[in-house]
């Protein structure tokens, strides 16, 4: 006997339910979790590991009882079985992502580590570039702050806070700024430069270099392996058969 999925007063057959999912483009979603099962299955745990990982999961769920976790697999059409699989889960991943990818992390962090920098600068943008160029001379003579002419002429959110951002990844920004602020000292007024649809005069004012610590590390291990992923993900064929 084939099976099939009851909605409401519609029986869904395997066929039905596959068609529905890549409709509503849910397959590649099932793929990646099918990809990351494939990998982890052989992903040995202690027995005090997977004590403290059922823990974790059951808490952070609100799953302290019996009749919790039943209703959550009722929920979710689960049985209970699969359920520990899923509690356990996080755990294969994440031994999985440092087995694989912790010895690569070093070079990693080398080649990202200009964009993983983070900066805090001051920027006041404005439309108009002969009001950019008449401001930056006023900057230049001292004649006014930064913050007080953001606060008035800025036209972006960094008005609110005198123009000032961050500290942000200088990967976040657009790439003509992260060029401009990457070659500047600490405290240089640049001249006003045209940027998209604005002129903008930005101040670096410190410069926050990225280390390799543990929060970092674990960052990186996550990008390496979402990296991976993704590329499993798109080169191997999800062919649907009818």
């Amino acid at each position: 006997m084939s099976s099939a999925l009851q909605v409401e007063d519609k029986t869904l057959s395997a066929t039905e339910l596959l068609s529905l999912l890549a409709g509503y483009r849910m397959l590649p979603q099932l793929k990646r979790e099918w990809l990351i099962d494939r990998e982890i299955k052989s992903i040995d745990c202690t027995p005090d590991e997977m004590a403290l990982a059922r823990q974790q999961f059951y808490q952070r769920h609100q799953l302290a009882d019996d009749a919790a976790q039943q209703a959550w697999c009722e929920h979710y059409g689960m049985t209970m079985a699969q359920l520990e699989d899923l509690a356990m889960r996080e755990l294969k991943i994440a031994k999985f992502k440092h087995q694989t990818w912790n010895h690569r992390v070093e070079s990693y962090f080398l080649s990202r580590k200009s964009g993983l920098d983070r900066v805090i600068y001051s920027l006041l943008r404005t439309a108009d570039a002969g009001v950019a160029q008449e401001l930056f001379f006023r900057l230049k003579a001292g004649e006014q702050s930064f913050a007080e002419l953001a606060r008035e002429y800025s036209q972006g959110p960094e008005a609110q806070t005198g123009g000032m951002v961050g500290p942000v990844p200088l990967a976040q920004l657009h790439p003509q700024l992260a060029q401009l602020i990457s070659v500047s000292q600490p405290g240089q007024l640049l001249p006003p430069t045209h940027l998209s649809e604005w002129f903008v005069i930005v101040r670096l004012e410190k410069r926050l270099s990225a280390q390799l610590d543990e929060a970092m590390h674990q960052r990186l291990v996550d990008e390496l392996f979402e990296k991976w992923l993704e590329e499993t993900v798109r080169t191997q064929p999800l062919n649907l058969v009818r």
